[in-house]
């Protein structure tokens, strides 16, 4: 059965230390690849450029050298077969330049410079500049790079995920305090929160929210407790001034209104005790199955019970229900004793089956198995919005299910707290409303 109140269940939680050192992870590693190719595009054409600058004054130098002494210098060769075929014919004159991508052994890639030495159909004179060294040095740092970007990476991941979890406890402080004000507890606070930034305005903005929730939640429970005691005084002297009249049809339906009316005091004040902490259980040892037949007995209305055996603690409370098939007859002392408040438990009880007669149908069963008492009718169900947010008060849901109040669910859930009990609602697979009271060990 799913539990009251009812919350959806969560996706699996990545935390947040875990997100942040990702994403340095991932930052460190594009500012890495991106400096690094810059770097490596940046030096190999300079290292292209500087090749070019030497194969150009080389050729300078050995056309100088050829002219004066009609030799020529190392490294310089008139019509060489590698030469490409782009310097094969230069203009008279000028010095060209060309890049040679091709590897021979340790020779290669190169720059090319070649220069006619005289007249059209005179011998070109080049000179060959291997670039290997250069390119060597290039892949050097190219893996140097590598290397300095990994210790980054290395020394950046453990640091983002040392601040992250610096964020994440504060941001689970806030949270915490949140959730603490969510199921009730509005004296909840964060207080001082370090550091100047965003995570300091949202603590700061839920303390805000909480004491102004606190506010307006104390200022509608003294009010209703105000109400319910002003209207305390009048009511009595309504049934008072009942018993005046004089019998008949008239006096019977006043004094069945005057009933509901002094109920719903009755209600009231409960419910503003509860709100403001006032019920305290005062626990004694009972057998569970004979206080919930009493309290079922005291609604006046027609109820199944039945009472399972002793079951161990550990029984889940979905297996009450199901215990009702083999259960001990009415009248047997088979039951589990607990320790608890017997008032409130009949409370609770009494509450249930009410509720059940007045928004569902017949007929009405209550299980009675080790420490799990289990109320269920055969109507329409409990509606959607309950089992999501649960019972609210002056809420009686859809109009398939009766007249009523509103506050019958809302007392049980009250005294259940009292009692340090779990009420469940949900509906039954084949139709009704399933309420499960289970008591604590």
């Amino acid at each position: 059965m799913r539990p009251f109140p009812f919350r959806p269940a969560r996706a699996a939680r990545v935390p947040l230390r875990r997100k942040i050192a990702a994403l340095a992870a991932a930052t460190a590693c594009l500012v890495a690849a991106a400096v690094g190719v810059l770097v490596h595009v940046w030096t190999a054409h300079d290292v292209r450029d500087r090749a070019q600058m030497r194969a150009f004054n080389a050729v300078y130098s050995a056309m100088d050298t050829h002219r004066r002494t009609g030799t020529l210098p190392d490294g310089a060769e008139l019509d060489p077969e590698e030469l490409p075929g782009v310097l094969r014919h230069p203009a008279d004159g000028d010095r060209h330049t060309a890049y040679d991508g091709r590897v021979d052994n340790n020779v290669g890639p190169s720059v090319w410079a070649a220069q006619r030495v005289g007249g059209p159909g005179s011998p070109v004179l080049a000179v060959r500049v291997n670039m290997s060294p250069e390119l060597y040095e290039l892949r050097r740092l190219d893996m140097s790079m590598t290397v300095a970007s990994l210790v980054a990476l290395a020394a950046a991941v453990p640091l983002a995920a040392y601040g992250a979890g610096l964020l994440g406890r504060r941001l689970r402080r806030v949270s915490e305090t949140a959730g603490r004000i969510s199921a009730g507890d509005l004296d909840a606070r964060t207080g001082p929160v370090q550091g100047r930034d965003e995570v300091s305005d949202i603590a700061a903005t839920v303390d805000l929210m909480a004491d102004s929730l606190g506010r307006r939640l104390r200022s509608e429970r003294r009010f209703t407790a105000d109400v319910a005691h002003e209207l305390r005084t009048p009511v009595g002297g309504l049934l008072a001034a009942v018993d005046l009249l004089p019998p008949g049809g008239t006096e019977d339906l006043v004094r069945a209104r005057v009933r509901d009316l002094r109920g719903l005091v009755e209600d009231l004040l409960e419910i503003s005790r509860l709100d403001a902490g006032a019920e305290h259980a005062v626990r004694a040892h009972v057998p569970l199955g004979a206080v919930v037949r009493e309290a079922v007995a005291r609604t006046g209305y027609d109820a199944r019970v039945t009472v399972a055996g002793p079951a161990g603690d550990a029984e889940p409370a979905a297996a009450a229900e199901a215990a009702a098939v083999a259960a001990v007859p009415e009248g047997a002392e088979g039951c589990a004793t607990v320790e608890t408040d017997p008032r409130r438990l009949e409370r609770v009880v009494a509450n249930l089956v009410v509720n059940a007669h007045r928004h569902g149908a017949a007929p009405v069963e209550v299980a009675v198995a080790g420490r799990t008492v289990v109320v269920r009718d055969h109507g329409p169900g409990f509606p959607p919005d309950l089992l999501r947010d649960g019972p609210r008060r002056f809420h009686t849901g859809a109009a398939e299910r009766g007249a009523g109040h509103g506050l019958g669910l809302t007392i049980a859930l009250g005294q259940a707290r009292v009692l340090g009990a779990e009420l469940h609602l949900d509906n039954a697979p084949d139709g009704g409303a399933v309420a499960t009271l289970r008591l604590p060990l």
